[in-house]
């Protein structure tokens, strides 16, 4: 199995302080991982290194086996898709949930180049796909929780990434929509044999295919392998022990 993602001894401080401590981590192609801790273990920064947009103070990273340099950035971000926890979005802002998504193709085909007949037929599938194209004409900041990470979803599939970065997805959601979402991720996961990373903090809806889990606390992996090797009651204690 090749490697998507391979960190090594990073390290990252925001203000003199370390948000990750010598993290040293490897996801193959197809993984569907997770990665979980409590607040404040560096879950997000992690995901920013991931994505190339985190400042690295140590150590390398690779994605595909190619170095993330300021010199491969262009090159490498477009295959990395991402969906954010909270999108500040005003309710005023005329864009509709179509005009959001189609932004997703300016990481492939460049921001000084239009999008073409291809890119917005893509961008439709996308919808479809997601269960949004009953949304085009709405204004992106007029929708509902589950239906922005849904526009979310469509917009990042349309830059056509490899691969799919989640952070804290079900955050705000009630149940029915938790497992519609996810149910809806685990689709695209196989359908397009993406490879998944996604923070969350909610362990009970895990779904079945997520098989890789990563653990951090205080900036460092305390255990990362399969599923079935993370869930043990000594790990938990460790991993949430004097957290609130």
């Amino acid at each position: 199995m090749n490697c998507a993602v391979e960190l090594r001894g990073v390290t990252v401080s925001y203000r003199g302080s370390p948000a990750l401590r010598d993290v040293s981590l490897d996801i193959n192609e197809r993984d569907f991982a997770a990665i979980i801790g409590p607040n404040g273990a560096g879950k997000t920064t992690l995901l920013t290194v991931i994505n190339g947009l985190g400042r690295i103070h140590s150590g390398a990273l690779r994605i595909f086996d190619q170095p993330m340099t300021p010199a491969g950035l262009a090159r490498l971000r477009p295959c990395i898709g991402y969906v954010a926890q909270h999108e500040r979005i005003d309710r005023r802002m005329p864009a509709t949930c179509y005009e959001s998504v189609l932004l997703g193709c300016y990481g492939r085909v460049g921001l000084l180049r239009r999008p073409d007949a291809k890119d917005h037929s893509l961008a439709g599938e996308m919808m479809q796909l997601t269960g949004t194209a009953h949304l085009r004409d709405r204004p992106v900041g007029q929708v509902s929780g589950g239906e922005a990470r849904k526009v979310a979803l469509a917009r990042a599939l349309t830059q056509q990434p490899r691969i799919l970065l989640l952070d804290e997805p079900m955050t705000n959601l009630d149940p029915p929509s938790v497992r519609e979402l996810l149910a809806l991720v685990v689709d695209l996961w196989r359908r397009f044999s993406l490879t998944v990373v996604m923070v969350t903090h909610r362990l009970d809806d895990l779904p079945g295919a997520c098989n890789r889990v990563v653990m951090l606390r205080s900036g460092r992996v305390l255990h990362a392998g399969p599923r079935a090797s993370a869930f043990t009651p000594e790990l938990l204690d460790r991993l949430y022990a004097n957290d609130d």
